[in-house]
């Protein structure tokens, strides 16, 4: 009985666009349904009744996708068919290709439900229960397509540097939809491919993970928190089909960071010790001093101020004992001693200690080019007049956030003008109270947020 069902016509139109009739579509269903163990009885009938606006039961929905994804000779998604969405309910699913296929599409079509999705505390802690061997499978079982090697995947961690260099200049909002672009049609359907060695099939997903954080990185700069949050879970898949104890830990390092810099440090406070646990004694000991400092951040704004001491000297001692070639993931992050004094000034700044944040905010301005890291200097910069201003050095503090205007002009990052805004408001206290160079501040301030808005 169809009375009441809307039509499907998304479905329709995919099957159309095939070329196919209902019948041919139905035997390649019940194929793919072989092939994964399972005997459907799937007729022209029954996809009549989907078009119809029918739900089919079971796994029948994937199996659909994968039939049509065979006769377009591309990734058909469920959310393309109507017969699922991209909402965080689908985070974490059992095909992250087609995942990634979704997201990139709600991207470049600027869809605006999911670009300004709100953050889910409760998707946080999804890699915790994340069943990595179950999808790996799933994905190898899928393999198709022509032969990827080495080159091809140099050729993604190449250009993947490149963007990632473009953004430490210019800010998550330049080049957001080429980047974007770049992973959906070239990247996702390069991991369909066949591979020479298992070797090279984990580096290809790891450049994939990497490209995929990098796309949630500029989210995240650029204020669009849910749809940064989707990119960081894609990229955690990606990395467990490449080394879920190293990469994978990294990529909830990317997670717990986005919590934290929202204000949710209950939400990841386990996340951040899972990270460090798994990756202990399997990856370099700076990359492990990396975790360990993002772990007292956690401790830090949750209030563990005796834990967050404790991962401060850990990651200190980590960052020292250090001699060998940090992972090519981390080594995104920049100079590893300047990453670090950043976050303990973050962690302590946290905890009250102005003093002793100043010491390691100026220590992290020394250790990274200016030119190379623009955003990040900048907003280091606006962190340190803070920590100046809180030990009551007014003067100083307006000094430094002068300075840090100036790294932000023709940066497009939402976190900017959200800094921006800060310092502002804090110029309009600085002129009642006729401190020297507030008024120019204020000035300086306002006219890049008009440059900006």
């Amino acid at each position: 009985m169809t009375e009441g069902r809307i039509p499907n016509t998304a479905l329709a139109d995919t099957i159309a666009e095939a070329g196919c009739t209902y019948e041919a579509l139905a035997r390649e269903i019940r194929t793919v349904a072989g092939e994964a163990g399972e005997q459907l009885h799937t007729s022209r009938s029954a996809v009549h009744s989907w078009v119809a606006g029918g739900t089919p039961s079971g796994r029948t929905r994937a199996y659909i996708a994968e039939a049509l994804t065979r006769r377009m000779k591309r990734k058909v998604t469920l959310t393309e068919i109507g017969l699922g969405c991209a909402g965080i309910g689908e985070a974490m699913g059992a095909d992250p290709l087609a995942g990634a296929t979704d997201l990139g599409r709600f991207v470049m079509l600027r869809r605006r439900d999911f670009l300004n999705a709100a953050f889910a505390t409760a998707a946080v802690g999804l890699p915790l229960a994340y069943d990595h061997e179950t999808v790996a499978a799933t994905l190898k079982a899928a393999e198709r397509g022509g032969s990827i090697g080495a080159e091809e995947v140099a050729t993604v961690r190449g250009l993947t540097e490149t963007f990632r260099s473009v953004d430490d200049r210019l800010g998550g909002g330049h080049g957001l939809t080429t980047v974007t672009a770049y992973l959906t049609d070239t990247v996702v359907p390069m991991l369909e491919g066949r591979f020479p060695s298992d070797a090279v099939r984990r580096s290809a997903f790891g450049a994939a993970a990497t490209l995929a954080c990098l796309v949630g990185w500029k989210h995240h700069d650029l204020g669009h928190e849910g749809a940064a949050q989707r990119y960081y879970l894609l990229g955690f898949q990606l990395a467990c089909e490449s080394d879920p104890d190293g990469h994978g830990a990294w990529m909830m390092r990317a997670l717990t960071h986005q919590a934290l810099d929202l204000g949710h440090p209950g939400s990841c406070i386990g996340l951040a010790e899972e990270a460090v646990r798994r990756a202990s004694g399997k990856v370099d000991r700076q990359t492990e001093g990396l975790l360990l400092v993002t772990c007292a951040r956690a401790y830090g704004a949750g209030g563990e101020g005796g834990k967050a001491a404790a991962a401060l000297l850990s990651a200190e001692d980590a960052m020292l004992a250090g001699d060998d070639q940090v992972a090519s993931y981390a080594a995104a992050s920049g100079p590893v001693a300047a990453t670090i004094a950043s976050h303990t000034g973050k962690t302590l700044t946290e905890m009250r200690d102005h003093k002793a944040a100043e010491k390691h905010y100026r220590t992290a301005l020394r250790g990274r080019a200016p030119s190379t890291y623009q955003r990040v200097h900048g907003l280091t910069l606006v962190n340190l007049g803070k920590s100046v201003a809180a030990q009551h050095r007014h003067e100083e503090a307006v000094a430094l956030w002068i300075r840090s205007l100036d790294f932000m002009d023709g940066v497009t990052s939402d976190r900017n003008r959200k800094e921006i805004r800060s310092i502002q408001s804090a110029a309009a206290g600085y002129r009642r109270r006729r401190v020297p160079g507030a008024e120019a501040l204020s000035r300086r301030a306002a006219e890049l947020l008009r440059a900006q808005s």
